[in-house]
């Protein structure tokens, strides 16, 4: 409810201000309502008044409406700035010279790219290889699992064991731990197309991938086995791109069986030459691909199995015929004796 006190300051305001009455009729006159003092009634108190009338208007930021002139003027004001694009045909213009020009872009390696420096403290995966190999697997290069532990495709995610044993290149299952004794077991060996270690294979760059692949036709020229499995199709993609100088065309890669060779050997200086080793692209063992189902990757790698078990039984009966044979010439020896 109102007071007392309330109702004399109204009934005294309406004395002191009389104003006409509130209608709609003509425009509204502010001048009407502004506050003209208490002259004539010294005993009324004065009213309150708001804070925003108390402040001083030269301190009031200017109404935001006086900037849009001249940002309109200097919309208008741009296409007359000489532009040395439209000169030359673009239809392009350039911005203002009052304008901050934008930083141009700098041309840089992909984002995941890491430099040898970043894990020059792990050391490099040695090969396992040697003379009249059945298979030698060229991997992309170690992770860094495989650094730190020393053994080829160590970590526990990949499937490049399991795929051997299921495949039927490896009679038995085989750990990492027995990579430097699989050329003398079962003549199978293993290499990289780039030496040192990373996260994954987007800290590599192509142009350390492409110079890996002289190393690798030097490797097979010189050991010479009879297949060697491209583990991945991004080194099939490096040696296609340097041997040709393009990249693949789309429709063009297939895995399984390649019609061309590594580490043809012309022969002449003392050298025998050689037709090189088959080549045999097979996918990725890595954990991290993931492009093809486990199951299509142990299809394709027992296309390789099944080759490999016909030519490690052949090359048995080979040893088998020439061991008959030497025991056959030594009993005519002892005979003739």
């Amino acid at each position: 409810m109102m007071g007392v006190d309330e109702r004399d300051r109204e009934a005294s305001g309406e004395a002191d201000n009389p104003l006409k009455a509130s209608s709609f009729e003509g425009r509204l006159h502010l001048k009407n309502f502004m506050f003209t003092g208490s002259t004539s009634n010294p005993s009324s108190p004065e009213p309150r008044r708001s804070q925003r009338i108390l402040t001083p208007r030269s301190v009031a930021s200017p109404p935001v409406a006086l900037k849009s002139p001249s940002k309109s003027k200097k919309r208008k004001a741009q296409p007359e700035a000489p532009d040395a694009e439209t000169s030359s045909g673009s239809k392009r213009s350039t911005p203002s010279a009052s304008a901050t020009p934008s930083p141009k872009k700098r041309s840089r390696k992909s984002s995941s790219y890491a430099p040898p420096s970043t894990y020059a403290h792990l050391p490099h995966l040695p090969d396992a290889i040697a003379p009249n190999l059945l298979i030698l697997s060229i991997g992309l290069n170690p992770g860094l699992q495989t650094a730190r532990t020393g053994h080829a495709y160590a970590h526990p995610s990949n499937l490049y064991w399991k795929l051997l044993y299921s495949s039927g290149i490896t009679p038995v299952l085989c750990k990492p731990q027995e990579d430097q004794e699989m050329p003398r077991r079962y003549a199978l060996g293993h290499t990289n197309i780039v030496a040192r270690p990373s996260r994954n294979g987007a800290e590599l760059s192509k142009a350390e991938m492409d110079e890996g692949v002289s190393i690798l036709e030097e490797k097979c020229r010189k050991w010479r086995p009879e297949v060697a499995c491209v583990v991945g199709k991004s080194i099939w993609e490096s040696i296609f791109r340097v041997r040709h100088g393009r990249s693949l065309a789309k429709g063009e890669f297939q895995y399984g069986w390649q019609e061309e060779r590594m580490g043809v050997a012309e022969g002449g200086d003392g050298e025998e030459a050689w037709e090189g080793s088959r080549l045999f692209v097979a996918p990725s063992t890595s954990g991290l691909a993931a492009t093809l189902r486990p199951e299509e990757k142990e299809r394709i790698w027992k296309i390789l199995g099944d080759w490999c078990v016909k030519r490690r039984k052949e090359r048995e009966d080979e040893a088998a015929a020439a061991a008959v044979a030497v025991a056959a010439e030594s009993a005519e020896e002892l005979v003739e004796a």
